[in-house]
C-alpha cells in the first residue's frame, strides 16, 4: 500500500501575475499559456483525483484522463498541468465547457467523441512520493522530463507542455495564430513552487481579458429581459466593487440569461462600490439594477481600465465555471495594480 501523499486536494496551484510584456533575462523559462482548465492530478495507488484551479473536483468530467493516469506504472505522483480538447491547429474551449454536465452518460459520450489531453508542466510529488515544491523550477522541470520519459506512454492523452529559455521563441508563441494559445507564461527558474501565490510566475495575454463576478444585472429598456450584466472584482479587504458592464448579447441570449439570473436575485450583490453612484453621466435608470448572489464568473474582453473601472462596455467571452468568484480580484488588472503602488 503506497504511503500517503505529502500534499492533498485542495492544494492551491501556483498562480500568475498578469503583466503587459514578456519579462526578459536568463532567470526565466517560457511556456505557452493554454486556453483550458488548470488541473492538479493526484495519484496514490488506486486513488486518482483531478482538481481545478479553484479546488473543485474535475475527476468525473474526464474519465479518459483518469484512465490514462491510472495506467501509468508510477503509483504515486502529483502533476500540475492544463486540460485541453485538441482540434485541428489548436484546442477548443467550447468543447471543454460541454464536459461540465450533470449527466454521466453525456460525459462518457463526449469523452469518446472529443477526448481530452493533459498538458503537464510541473511535478510536485515524484514517483517515490517525495515532495518537490521547495526545489527550484530548474530542478523540478528536469525531474518532470525524466518522469515523462519513463512513464508517459499514451501520447494522445498525456503530453509535456513545451518550454523554452529563448525570448524570441516566447515572442513567436505570443504572436501565434494557433487556436488555443492564450498567450505566454514566464516562470522564474530559481524559485520554488509558489502555491496560491503570484510571485514566481507571470503571464502575458494576446488580448486584455478579465474574469469578473456577475454581481447584478439591469433589465433592457424596452422589455423585461436582461439587458446587461454588472461586473465586479474583489479588493484586498474582501469587498466586491462594481467595475463595469457587458451587454453583448442577442435577443435569444438575453431571454436565456433572464431564466438563469432571476432565481439568483438576492441582496446585496456588490458590497463595495455599487452601480449608479454619483457621476456626470448618471441617469435615473443608472440606479435601477438587480443584485445577484455571487455565484457566476464571466470572462470579458476590455480596452481600457482607469479610475477603478472599465472605461467602456466590455465584450462577453464565456462563463468560467472552473473559477470561484473570490478568485476574481483587482490583481489581474495591470492598470489597477500600478495605481495601488
Amino acid at each position: 500500500m503506497p504511503k500517503q501523499l505529502p500534499i492533498k486536494p485542495s492544494y492551491p496551484p501556483m498562480e500568475a501575475l498578469l503583466v503587459d510584456k514578456i519579462p526578459a533575462g536568463a532567470d526565466w523559462q517560457y511556456e505557452p499559456k493554454w486556453d483550458g482548465f488548470r488541473c492538479l492530478s493526484f495519484r496514490n495507488g488506486a486513488y486518482l483525483e483531478l482538481q481545478s484551479k479553484s479546488g473543485q473536483s474535475l475527476t468525473r468530467y474526464f474519465p479518459e484522463l483518469v484512465a490514462a493516469l491510472l495506467r501509468l506504472k508510477a503509483k504515486q505522483f502529483v502533476l500540475d498541468g492544463e486540460i485541453i480538447i485538441p482540434i485541428d491547429r489548436g484546442s477548443s474551449f467550447d468543447d471543454l465547457l460541454m464536459r461540465i454536465h450533470p449527466a454521466q452518460s453525456r460525459i462518457e459520450k463526449l469523452s469518446k467523441e472529443t477526448p481530452g489531453r493533459l498538458l503537464v508542466f510541473d511535478l510536485l510529488v515524484d514517483a517515490a512520493g517525495k515532495l518537490l515544491t521547495a526545489e527550484p523550477l530548474k530542478l523540478r522541470r528536469r525531474k518532470l522530463e525524466a518522469f515523462a520519459k519513463q512513464f508517459f506512454t499514451d501520447k494522445q492523452r498525456l503530453q509535456l507542455s513545451p518550454r523554452t529559455r529563448t525570448f524570441a521563441t516566447a515572442q513567436k508563441w505570443l504572436n501565434s495564430a494557433r487556436v488555443g494559445f492564450d498567450g505566454v507564461v514566464a516562470k522564474r527558474l530559481d524559485l520554488a513552487y509558489a502555491s496560491g501565490d503570484r510571485t514566481a510566475m507571470q503571464k502575458v495575454k494576446r488580448m486584455r481579458t478579465a474574469d469578473c463576478v456577475v454581481g447584478g444585472f439591469r433589465y433592457a429598456s424596452n422589455a423585461k429581459v436582461v439587458g446587461s450584466l454588472l461586473l465586479g472584482l474583489y479588493d484586498e479587504a474582501g469587498l466586491l466593487h462594481h467595475i463595469g458592464f457587458t451587454s453583448s448579447f442577442n435577443n435569444a441570449e438575453k431571454k436565456e440569461l433572464t431564466t438563469i439570473l432571476k432565481p439568483l436575485i438576492r441582496e446585496p450583490g456588490f458590497t463595495g462600490n455599487k452601480p449608479g453612484g454619483p457621476s456626470r453621466w448618471s441617469t435615473k435608470r443608472s440606479a435601477e439594477w438587480e443584485p445577484l448572489e455571487t455565484k457566476l464568473v464571466a470572462e470579458v474582453q476590455y480596452d481600457h481600465f482607469s479610475g477603478g473601472r472599465f472605461r467602456h462596455g466590455t465584450r462577453f467571452l464565456r462563463w468560467r465555471f472552473d473559477k470561484k468568484p473570490r478568485q476574481c480580484d483587482f490583481a489581474q488588472i495591470p492598470a489597477a495594480r500600478r495605481k495601488s503602488k
